[in-house]
């Protein structure tokens, strides 16, 4: 761990950070939601950046988490290669994956993805623009995942999951929800989204990220995100054993100004309300839903 916290840092790839955070890391901690991006691998949707293994472990030492979960971003479609190439590269015992697959895929592939890390399936719809997936292939997918334990992590609008409130009451497999449910300001925990996914994470079926607080936020990170505040509370209140905490990192839905990764790992301090619950949402949640510590 540094010696000093809130000192100056050199720059990191794809981040707004300035110093290092506020906040002590404790061991063992999960950065539950990041994208690698490496043109080794062939894309099948435009990306104009790279975030690579190499750069990522720059926001590692930034943050001193050691754990970590890669989701399969758009730009690869449902080849997982990049997604298998970088849990190998930042170490099979401290990493995780979760793929972008279509429901006709085989056992064996699955098994080849279960033994390369893969926890999860990403379904992220929040808009068509190259997605790999549709709504139709939720269902059958979640039961052909079902039997090795893996979980759905949904990227959808809180409207979509309003919408399809039937099928994922009815889904075989737990439900990772991504970036705070995506709950639109100013109604935030108004939104039907919210008692929906507090019930599901009530029975013990669903997952929620704390993550992305700048993709809703209106007063930004100028406003260092307070407006996203009383929702991740309302989420900390809710269900505190079942939230882990995500970076997001490398921010490419902001290409002109990054955010500052530090600050982001800073807010769960203010989110979490003390040292206890801010150790669970970290450390105790992510090793139980990933599997870590279980090799």
């Amino acid at each position: 761990m540094p010696e000093s916290r809130g000192t100056p840092v050199l720059q990191v790839p794809s981040s707004g950070a300035q110093t290092l955070p506020g906040s002590t890391t404790p061991a063992n901690a999960c950065d539950a939601h990041l994208h690698i991006y490496d043109s080794r691998f062939q894309a099948v949707a435009p990306t104009v950046e790279q975030a690579t293994t190499e750069d990522y472990r720059r926001v590692q030492a930034l943050l001193c988490t050691r754990r970590a979960v890669i989701v399969q971003p758009r730009t690869y479609g449902t080849d997982n290669s990049a997604t298998l190439d970088a849990i190998a590269r930042l170490g099979a015992a401290s990493t995780r994956g979760i793929a972008v697959l279509h429901p006709d895929v085989t056992d064996d592939a699955l098994e080849r993805l279960h033994a390369g890390g893969i926890r999860g399936v990403r379904f992220s719809l929040y808009t068509q623009a190259n997605a790999a997936v549709g709504f139709d292939m939720v269902e059958t997918l979640a039961h052909r995942i079902a039997g090795l334990g893996w979980h759905l992590q949904l990227h959808w609008t809180a409207d979509q999951f309003a919408a399809h409130r039937d099928l994922l009451l009815r889904l075989p497999t737990p439900i990772v929800f991504d970036h705070l449910a995506r709950l639109p300001l100013p109604g935030g925990t108004d939104h039907p989204a919210f008692a929906l996914v507090s019930e599901l994470l009530a029975r013990g079926n669903g997952w929620l990220k704390l993550s992305g607080a700048y993709l809703d936020s209106i007063v930004g990170e100028a406003g260092r995100y307070a407006d996203i505040a009383p929702i991740a509370k309302a989420w900390v209140r809710t269900a505190p054993e079942r939230l882990v905490w995500g970076s997001d990192w490398p921010h490419f839905t902001e290409p002109d100004r990054k955010p500052d990764d530090a600050l982001l790992f800073d807010l769960l301090t203010d989110w979490a309300g003390d040292d206890t619950v801010r150790h669970r949402i970290l450390v105790d949640n992510p090793a139980r839903l990933y599997g870590f510590g279980s090799e």
